[in-house]
């Protein structure tokens, strides 16, 4: 009896081997080539690039299942790769073009193709870099685009610091809706050269990334081009609210302001509000365009405030603040100041019509009292 026990755990062994060594075996033969033909390519677009492959070959013994590809990439100094799954062969996507852009890709064989162990092919890599032309104290210095109150954008900047003076910029955009980057009709110039754009009115162009490249031109020496993508909600400037209203019940105090005009929602905004009571001045943020307050003190002789609009995180990851509204005041004894007023110049007058009286009185009496003496000898 124990042999035979014996002999079965000997069996049992020796089939699960088997079975374990025929799948290592199957796994060790399945291979998968890398994608073909990985490019990295610019359609002139300041920015957005096609990132293009073809399939592997070899694929005949797959035919039923479907190839997924891993793609990677980054800007070049980033620390961290971006992962994209996909069964295209094309993948689209901005870029910061003032740094060099790196991708990899490799082919995805599933678990249901290869006895259920995922297969991986070997990386294919691409580059691509603009060619840095110019010095870098050629490129454009400080700028700055604002999209003001969600209607007008406008940048500026200043010159490189090592431009000739001959040396002139030129700025060109794009974004999704447009078939092809544009250059500005509408220069803002400074002794005849160009240091800002007003842009035309740009449909159709909000939550996506917004291209600019300025580049410049010179006689005496090659300009370094400088790119920029942003989105134009993150760089909203509202106009500051106005028509304040500052009303007081008892220790409470209501501020209110309109809804500042123009294109942006009422939701889309956030207020930030200084309040001054006497001499105290502290600083309160809301979405909506009123707020209670208590005052500190039934004594207060004065209530101020002032008020300012960005756009809120519920439409936009980042804004810019708008100007501060005019301040609008209370000033709690102002009866006792009109009274004041006009009462002590009454008074004052008043207690001056009565001396000057009192004195008339009195040398009019004297004056009865001297014809009276007079007149009575006549008589006698």
């Amino acid at each position: 009896m124990a042999f035979i026990h014996l002999d079965i755990r000997c069996l049992y062994t020796l089939l699960i081997c088997t079975a374990f060594g025929s799948t290592l075996s199957s796994n060790a033969e399945i291979k998968v080539n890398p994608p073909q033909d990985f490019e990295i390519v610019d359609p002139g677009y300041l920015g957005y690039l096609y990132l293009q492959w073809q399939p592997p070959v070899s694929l005949d013994n797959f035919n039923k299942c479907t190839v997924e590809y891993e793609l990677k990439y980054r800007n070049v100094d980033s620390e961290n790769w971006r992962t994209i799954i996909t069964k295209n062969l094309l993948y689209k996507d901005g870029f910061d073009l003032n740094k060099g852009v790196e991708a990899k890709i490799h082919a995805l064989l599933p678990r249901q193709c290869t006895n259920g162990s995922e297969v991986q092919s070997s990386w294919s890599e691409a580059t691509y870099w603009i060619s840095s032309q110019g010095n870098l104290d050629t490129k454009i210095q400080d700028m700055d685009c604002v999209y003001y109150n969600w209607q007008y954008l406008l940048c500026s900047w200043k010159p490189g610091m090592g431009a000739h003076l001959d040396s002139n910029y030129s700025l060109y955009y794009w974004y999704d809706s447009l078939d092809r980057a544009l250059e500005c009709i509408d220069y803002i110039q400074a002794k005849g050269k160009n240091i800002g754009c007003r842009f035309p009115y740009l449909e159709s162009s909000d939550y996506k990334d917004f291209y600019i490249c300025v580049n410049g031109s010179s006689e005496s020496q090659l300009i370094r081009p400088s790119y920029f993508i942003f989105q134009l909600q993150n760089i909203v400037k509202p106009l500051p609210p106005d028509y304040l209203s500052l009303t007081m019940k008892n220790s409470e105090v209501n501020l209110k302001w309109s809804i500042p005009r123009g294109p942006i929602p009422a939701k889309c905004l956030i207020y930030e509000i200084e309040f001054t009571e006497d001499d105290t001045a502290w600083v309160t943020t809301t979405i909506e365009n009123e707020i209670y307050i208590t005052r500190t003190s039934n004594e207060s002789l004065q209530l101020c405030f002032l008020v300012r609009s960005k756009m809120n995180i519920y439409c936009a990851d980042d804004g810019i603040w708008s100007e501060w509204s005019d301040e609008q005041c209370w000033k709690g004894d102002i009866w006792k100041e009109i009274l004041l007023f006009f009462l002590v110049p009454f008074v004052l007058v008043s207690l001056f019509v009565s001396v000057v009286a009192c004195i008339l009185l009195y040398k009019q009496r004297n004056l009865l009292k001297m014809v009276s003496s007079i007149a009575l000898p006549c008589l006698v």
